[in-house]
């Protein structure tokens, strides 16, 4: 791996702290917004962040190996309370024993929506696949929902959606921040990946990924599909929004066109390109705060 421009990250243990923690050397990171931990019925403790105020609230599940600042974007223009959380594993949430499955996700969702009394809700990636079972379960639970950039529901993955699993898992178990950091420059788009943004973004990353780490349980999801039964989708009965985008190998773009087709009514974006996130920001968060946001 090359780097250009401002120093790689580099560190190793520190003294405290739950393990290896983040780079020692370089620009610093700006300090992260207090997270708090909520305690909830099925056992599993959570880590949430809430901002905003008032109602309508709304709850954030993030992707795959993602996190809440991953979400926080998504939300800067959504009325309302906001609840980004982090998915057992992920964060300082608790990992209990595995396996883990889809449902176990939507459990997690389910909790921290509840406690908020959230009636809408966002998920990305693995979130939308949570958030899928969660409403295939109960279709009365969110008024609005938005799914973007869905994994497949039927528990058959593309190769290199596990390769990269694979990757950042050994990554993050070796506690390196110089390898850490190879494996998520390869979540970024390359014309983002020598500019301060990028740079800015590895640092984070590779700052909570040292920090937190990731449970090797995740492993254990896909052994089974996200949804068991996709036909429950089509009793639904509130408002969806699906975005996917083409390109994007890892969420297919056909994923996106069948969970539109299941879910009664609901509306389909496909973007032209991948990446939107980083290549469309403020028309996604549009997109989604204008669907969110009407009554």
């Amino acid at each position: 791996m090359r780097f250009r421009g401002p120093p790689p990250p580099d560190g190793g243990p520190r003294a405290s702290g739950p393990g290896p923690s983040g780079p020692r050397t370089g620009r610093p990171t700006l300090p992260a917004p207090a997270t708090q931990l909520i305690e909830t019925a099925h056992g599993v403790r959570i880590e949430q962040l809430v901002s905003g105020v008032g109602d309508p609230v709304t709850v954030f599940g993030h992707g795959l190996a993602g996190d809440i600042a991953g979400t926080r974007p998504l939300g800067s223009a959504v009325a309302g309370r906001r609840v980004f959380f982090h998915f057992r594993g992920h964060g300082r949430s608790s990992a209990p024993p595995g396996p883990w499955s889809f449902a176990d996700l939507a459990d997690d969702l389910r909790a921290v929506a509840d406690q908020a009394g959230a009636t809408r809700a966002v998920g990305v990636s693995m979130g939308a696949g949570a958030l899928s079972r969660l409403i295939a379960d109960d279709p009365g639970r969110f008024e609005r929902v938005v799914l973007y950039l869905p994994a497949p529901l039927d528990g058959v993955r593309p190769r290199n959606a596990e390769q990269r699993l694979t990757r950042l898992l050994a990554s993050v178990e070796s506690g390196e921040a110089a390898v850490i950091a190879e494996a998520v420059e390869l979540e970024l788009p390359p014309s983002v990946r020598d500019t301060a943004t990028g740079w800015g973004y590895l640092r984070q990353r590779v700052e909570q990924l040292q920090r937190d780490g990731l449970a090797p349980e995740l492993a254990t999801l896909w052994r089974e599909p996200a949804v068991s039964d996709l036909e429950a989708l089509r009793s639904y009965g509130g408002q969806a929004l699906v975005i996917g985008c083409l390109g994007d190998d890892v969420h297919p773009v056909a994923w996106a066109e069948r969970l539109a087709g299941l879910l009664p009514g609901a509306d389909l974006h496909v973007y032209d390109r991948p990446a939107v996130l980083w290549t469309n920001r403020r028309e996604l968060r549009d997109r989604i705060s204008t669907f969110l946001n009407t009554p």
